[in-house]
């Protein structure tokens, strides 16, 4: 009878050595040196966060952690170290760790862990600068109000291996209150963009919302109608993707029509009016 596979969600940790090659045909002796001491501090930093590490070939490491917010500082605390490592040798020498992980559900073989948890962190850490950290959507979700440290959104991408796209932070070593984190991940900002808002234009966005509320109660009814309806078609063009943008065609024709609605109310009332006078 086969063995059931099992199965369990986990914080899964990838990290390999950027231009490894070139550092082992530089100084073959040197680097393995190296790679030693530098794995012998990722591991003390694994084990205090309360991960393990999976499995280390080449110049690549994989950990696991049962906690997502451990696992990213694991990774910040990690990079903050080995950059300090070594500041005698020229930038083109120094070894340069790239970070990626993924909150998801792998296949357990004894030691061993396997699926898409452990490609998406796999595929991350490829794309990630030497020195940084790129992390998953669940990743951040689970962390964005848990650490001083900003995001970067990166978008969606599709990766090799992987069957649905692959959404992606930067994380940015630069400490900064926790309660600055925001949330942007709407695709209208450009890729780039830092997903942080200042505690002021919070402040500013809480006390604007009475003053639109106010300014529609303010509308004619067709006027307030059409904005509210063309605010929905909005919200439906953001939820489906904005790879086609066709909610403003239906939004300027309701709102054509009911300035037309405004404008045929208001003559028989200047009329009214006149006649009065």
């Amino acid at each position: 009878m086969t063995e059931k596979l099992k199965r369990r969600l986990t914080t899964v940790l990838c990290a390999d050595v950027e231009g490894y090659s070139r550092l082992m045909e530089v100084d073959e002796a040197g680097t393995l040196t190296t790679l030693r001491r530098y794995r012998d501090a990722m591991a003390a930093l694994v084990s205090r966060h309360d991960g393990r590490i999976v499995n280390t070939w080449g110049d690549a490491v994989i950990a696991e952690f049962p906690s997502v917010v451990e696992a990213v500082q694991c990774a910040v605390e990690t990079q903050r170290e080995l950059s300090g490592q070594d500041p005698h040798l020229p930038e083109a020498q120094r070894m340069r760790f790239r970070i990626g992980i993924n909150l998801g559900d792998v296949m357990v073989d004894g030691a061993d862990i396997y699926g898409d948890g452990v490609n998406v962190a796999a595929r991350l850490q490829e794309m990630a600068e030497p020195g940084g950290i790129l992390i998953s959507g669940p990743v951040y979700d689970q962390v964005r109000n848990k650490l001083t440290v900003g995001f970067d959104y990166l978008g969606e991408r599709q990766v090799k291996n992987v069957a649905s796209p692959v959404t992606s932070y930067r994380v940015t070593l630069g400490s900064r209150p926790v309660d600055q984190v925001g949330t942007e991940r709407d695709g209208a900002r450009a890729p780039s963009s830092i997903a942080t808002v200042p505690l002021r234009e919070k402040a500013d966005a809480r006390t604007s919302a009475p003053g639109i509320s106010n300014l529609l109660a303010g509308m004619p009814r067709p006027l307030r109608a059409a904005i509210l309806i063309s605010a929905f078609l909005f919200l439906i063009n953001l939820f489906s993707g904005f790879h086609e943008i066709w909610f403003h065609w239906p939004a300027l024709s309701i709102l054509f029509i009911a300035l037309l609605l405004v404008g045929l109310r208001r003559k028989p009332e200047e009329r009214d009016r006149t006649g009065r006078r």
